[in-house]
């Protein structure tokens, strides 16, 4: 290959162009993305930016730009055809791709009928939490977050940290059923009423009132009224491929891979925007996790350069952390709804334990609040298929 694009400068895009340049390409590496800032790390984006306790420029990733690679920052990519291989990006240069990484990511889902009023955000860029921080520093006082999920949970924890009257509103009976189930999530519901937290539960958003262009208040599907001069809304994501539409890519709610993550010849995905053939899943998965963006983009650089060699088939246990207010929560594997739980060490009382997912008689996830060593150590079984039962008796004995 002579040229290689990674559309994305996000973490899976700059590990997959470290790995790129790390196993031995040395033709030209073309980094391109959207947002004109320099790569930088997203989790703080929640907690330490919107509390004002970091800098942007602690979250770059300085040693990013010493890759040896032609950078196109704040310009997206508009399109990509497979047969010609010809990348266009949005300022009109158009660039011959014999590999391309696609690593867009994903983007946030937006309250309709809600644009252009003054005072509704999402948290998904640098320059999103920039601006809900202007907002507080400029003397917001009551804000109405939409969407209890990692997001929305670790918005609302900051803001009330910061000083702001907070309600958190979720359609779901309880905060992250679909990904910790209805006992985890019930217990983070209580973490934040116990801060402060004003939390409404299975009710929707019935519209946004706003007077000269400004939020005014947030109208739940119950009536109620909760005024508010800041909202932000975490009500999910959506990957970005937009700009791949008639590429002739596969794609259904990102870009369609294989086991490998390979999505056409010369062309990988990785991170929150791939799709892939997951047997842990028992299907296509799409994981939207940090550490997964980290592993996709190295496993996505190698797979392009093995082109017909033999690949390795990617297929990790998925990880996830959420700090809110002084609890940490830790995640590997899968869990929510549908899945048996058990509490191996520790209880829910003490805030302060271990629990144990189990679906079909496996061990499919290990959740922590408060307990990271124990589940470092627990997510061996999760990678080894455990049977449900063993791990339990494993789990009691760590």
């Amino acid at each position: 290959m002579d040229t290689i694009a990674v559309v994305g400068a996000s973490l899976a895009g700059v590990h997959a162009a470290r790995t790129l340049r790390a196993d031995g390409f040395a033709g030209r590496l073309v980094v391109v993305d959207a947002q004109a800032h320099q790569p930088y790390d997203k989790p703080p984006l929640s907690k330490q930016v919107l509390r004002g306790e970091w800098s942007a420029d602690r979250l770059t990733l300085h040693d990013a730009v010493d890759l040896d690679a032609d950078w196109r920052l704040g310009v997206a990519a508009a399109s990509f055809d497979l047969a010609t291989r010809l990348l266009v990006l949005a300022d009109g240069e158009r660039l011959t791709a014999d590999g391309l990484v696609v690593a867009t990511g994903a983007a946030p889902r937006r309250l309709p009928g809600t644009e252009g009023v003054r005072g509704i955000h999402v948290v998904r860029t640098l320059d999103d939490a920039l601006a809900i921080r202007a907002a507080v520093e400029g003397g917001a006082r009551r804000a109405v977050v939409i969407g209890a999920g990692f997001i929305g949970g670790e918005v609302a924890a900051s803001l009330c940290l910061d000083g702001l009257d907070v309600t958190l509103v979720e359609a779901m009976p309880v905060p992250l059923e679909r990904a910790v189930g209805p006992v985890v999530g019930g217990l983070m519901a209580d973490i934040h009423r116990d801060h402060g937290v004003d939390v409404r539960l299975g009710v929707g958003v019935d519209r946004i009132e706003d007077e000269g262009g400004a939020v005014r208040a947030v109208v739940l599907a119950d009536g109620a009224v909760l005024p508010a001069d800041l909202v932000v809304v975490g009500i999910g994501v959506f990957a970005d491929t937009g700009w791949l539409e008639g590429s002739g890519v596969e794609l259904d709610d990102g870009v369609v891979c294989d086991e490998t993550l390979l999505a056409a010849p010369g062309v990988v995905a990785a991170g929150d925007v791939a799709r892939w053939l997951s047997r842990r899943a028992r299907g296509l998965a799409r994981v939207e996790h940090w550490e997964h963006a980290i592993a996709g983009g190295q496993a996505a650089a190698r797979r392009l350069l093995v082109g017909d060699g033999l690949a390795e088939v990617f297929d990790p246990v998925p990880w996830f952390w959420s700090d809110q207010f002084d609890r940490k929560l830790q995640l590997a594997g899968r869990g929510g709804a549908g899945h048996q739980f058990e509490i191996v060490h520790g209880s829910l009382e003490e805030r302060r334990f271990v629990g144990m997912y189990g679906h079909d008689g496996l061990l499919t996830g290990v959740l922590g609040m408060n307990r990271p060593r124990h589940v470092m150590q627990l997510r061996t079984l999760v990678e080894q298929d455990t049977p449900y039962a063993e791990a339990l008796v494993a789990g009691r004995a760590a």
